[in-house]
Formats: structure tokens, C-alpha cells, sequence
């Protein structure tokens, strides 16, 4: 299929006019929204794009082969966005999809190799757009008003909510990032936390943050994949990592969360997930997540049934991670001079397109975050949720901590 007729049937809303290698040019979609105006630099690039778009575009404007000459990255990834959400999702081939299953895969040393891909950047990257606290994951938006800051604390709160931890219980975290939640958790519920990363980075500034606060004997972390944890806790904990277990691994994740916590445990784990089964982006699985899946409830019950463990809470966060990647890429832009000086336009480019199509992917309401509390006891939590409300109210109430 030739690159005109490729564009005609991906850009059917917006208005785009692309300029073509030769002098020719297109006009596509329905005249509505923004003028657009790119131009593709050369007939190499026009073939990439045309052979495949969903791996093309991104690389083409990595790379310089798609130039914007009227308008900014935001409005033509809002007008992909657009365009994508009228899209049936489909498999990709079933090549690819078998491809993409082996990438999957993720045994020991693919996790180290791909955590290292994403999250063993230079710190000195994320802290320009992060919020104060480290928080790489989706944000809790109580108000439309609140900052990012206030957002993310009220995420945190959220999800202790939802653990109904209580002083002096043991806790384990799957995935720690830069060890915030950790140290909320010792610090406002006064639990013990074992929170365990593959990030070489994110250890270091963990273990330095628990250090700084007098903390490093309850907030204890370390480089641990999580099949290896041993031991029993009350809770169980796991914040946007469980799209990197990878569809093979479900039941061995899920049997390992019902080995780790003690009869009367809870456990919360959230995750990025989608509407229905699908495959992972071509360009974000190649750059920006290798390995990586996020799942449809559909693909993650079974196992969690077969663990043996009993679903006492599903919400979904549609929004929330639409207007959490908005405050991130508002700020990457902001200091985006910065991080060229650490890295390159290159690098710029590449970032600037993984946050708008991921912000898109939300608006789109093809992606949104799932949070599932686990118990092996009917009786672990409330019978109503009720007390998710009453809890982030008392840890809202001026601050008592009790570490």
C-alpha cells in the first residue's frame, strides 16, 4: 500500500496537509481542529512510514524525517489520538503479536536489561518534571484543580487507604521507583517496608532518601527480582510494575503475591491496563518500554483466581493519568533546554513523543489504571468502602506521624 493511501485511511479527522519528497503534497483529514502543516524529508523516510506507520512516525520524528512546519507535537499527536480512538484494536499480525508474546518473556536477565532501558536514566532527568516526591506513576486528581504535588499525595494516600495498614505491620513493595511510597508508608502508618527494584539508579537514591530521614532500618530496600522475595508479610504492595511482568509470567506473579502474604494479608496492585487484549505499541516497545504489557482485566483475573486469591476491590482511573502525563510533559517542556544539555534533540524528540502519545492513549479511553485489592480471607477488609474515604480523611487531617 502506497503512503497516500496509508495516510488517507489513518488520518480521517483533523486537518493535515503533508508535504511530500518531490514537491507534492496532501491534504488529509475533514478540516477541523488546527492547521497542521509536516513535510517528510525524503522517499526513504516516506517508504518507513508507509511500510510501517506505527513504528515510522515515531522514528521519522526522532530522527528528523517528519519536520513540523506549522504547529506544535502536541496538536499532530492530538490529531494520532483522534484518529486512533476510531480504530477497532486488533492484534497486528499474528507475527508480531507472537514476536511481541516472546518479548514478553522476561526472564531474569531481560527484566534487569529492559528496567535498565527506561529507569536507569540519569536521575538529574526526572527530577526536572517529577513531582518533589519521585512519583513516576498516576497521579489521584480528588479536585481538577490540584497541582501535581497535591495530586500525587493524595495518590499515596489513596493507595495506603486501601492496604489498611496498621503500626508495626511488615510490609513488601514490588517495584519501589525512587522509594517514595515506601517512606510514606513508614512515616504515616508506621509499618515496616521491604521494597524491592531491578533500577541500579533508583536503589542508590532510595536507600539515600531512607538514609537522609533516619528510616533505613524500616524502609529497607534493595535490587531484588521480585520471583526471588522470600518470607510472609501483612501487606503486599505493587505500583505501575506489574506491566513489566509480562504476560507468560501471570500466574507465577500472582502465586508469588499469594506466597507472600500471611493469611489475614491484603494486597494492592496497580497497573496500567486497557480495554481489551491487544498488543504494545511498535514504537514504545522498541524505545521507551521493551518488554513491556499492559493488560485488560479480561487477561489478569484468571491467574489471580487460579492463586488462589480473592478480588475484594477493582477501581479503574480512567483520567487521572491523561492529566498526570499533561503536568509532566508541561514541565519536560518547560526545562526542555536542560535535558537537551544532558542528552540531545534527539533525545528530546523521542521524549516529547512518548508523553503526548501517552497522554493520547488516556484521553482516548483506550488505556486507564487498575487497581485490584487482593485477600485470602472474605473478612481481611471492610465490607464497605467506606473506610477507603475515612482513612484518607484522617492522614489528611494535620500530619501525626507515627515512625
Amino acid at each position: 500500500m502506497g503512503l497516500q493511501s496509508v495516510l488517507a485511511d489513518m488520518v480521517r479527522e483533523g486537518d493535515l496537509t503533508l508535504k511530500l519528497p518531490g514537491g507534492g503534497q496532501v491534504r488529509l483529514g475533514d478540516a477541523t481542529g488546527p492547521t497542521l502543516v509536516a513535510r517528510i524529508t525524503s522517499a526513504a523516510w516516506a517508504a518507513r512510514i508507509a511500510a510501517k506507520p506505527g513504528l515510522g512516525v515515531g522514528e521519522a520524528y526522532m530522527d528528523g524525517g517528519l519536520v513540523l512546519e506549522e504547529g506544535q507535537i502536541a496538536q499532530f499527536i492530538d490529531l494520532i489520538g483522534a484518529n486512533a480512538k476510531n480504530k477497532k484494536p486488533g492484534r497486528g499480525g499474528l507475527r508480531r503479536w507472537l514476536k511481541l508474546r516472546l518479548r514478553e518473556a522476561n526472564d531474569r536477565g531481560a527484566s534487569v536489561k529492559n528496567v535498565a532501558h527506561h529507569y536507569d536514566l540519569s536521575y538529574d532527568l526526572y527530577r526536572r518534571f517529577l513531582d518533589e516526591d519521585m512519583q513516576y506513576s498516576c497521579a489521584y486528581f480528588e479536585r481538577p484543580d490540584m497541582t501535581l504535588e497535591e495530586a500525587q499525595v493524595a495518590k499515596k494516600r489513596h493507595i495506603a487507604a486501601k492496604l489498611c495498614c496498621e503500626p508495626g505491620q511488615q510490609v513488601v513493595e514490588i517495584g519501589c521507583g525512587w522509594g517514595g511510597m515506601a517512606l510514606t508508608l513508614v512515616e504515616e502508618s508506621g509499618v515496616e517496608v521491604d521494597a524491592i527494584t531491578l533500577s541500579v539508579e533508583q536503589l542508590k537514591v532510595a536507600q539515600a532518601r531512607a538514609e537522609a530521614k533516619g528510616l533505613a532500618h524500616k524502609a529497607r530496600f534493595s535490587l531484588t527480582d521480585y520471583r526471588d522475595l522470600k518470607g510472609t508479610y501483612d501487606r503486599v504492595l505493587s505500583v505501575a510494575m506489574f506491566e513489566a511482568v509480562g504476560r507468560p509470567n501471570y500466574q507465577e506473579y500472582f502465586d508469588g503475591v499469594a506466597r507472600l502474604m500471611k493469611d489475614d494479608g491484603v494486597a494492592l496492585i496497580h497497573s496500567i491496563g486497557r480495554a481489551t487484549p491487544g498488543i504494545t505499541n511498535a514504537w514504545i516497545d522498541k524505545y521507551i518500554f521493551p518488554g513491556g504489557y499492559s493488560p485488560a482485566l479480561s487477561e489478569v483475573m484468571p491467574a489471580i483466581e487460579k492463586a488462589g486469591l480473592i478480588v475484594t476491590d477493582v477501581e479503574i482511573l480512567r483520567l487521572h493519568y491523561a492529566e498526570t502525563i499533561r503536568h509532566w510533559r508541561e514541565r519536560f517542556e518547560a526545562v526542555r533546554p536542560e535535558i537537551v544539555e544532558l542528552y540531545d534533540e534527539r533525545f528530546c524528540r523521542m521524549w516529547e513523543f512518548y508523553l503526548g502519545i501517552a497522554e493520547q492513549s488516556f484521553r482516548a479511553r483506550r488505556q486507564f489504571i487498575w487497581q485490584i485489592q487482593l485477600a485470602k480471607k472474605v473478612e481481611a477488609v471492610p465490607i464497605t468502602r467506606d473506610y477507603i474515604r475515612d482513612a484518607e480523611h484522617a492522614m489528611a487531617s494535620p500530619r501525626r506521624q507515627v515512625a
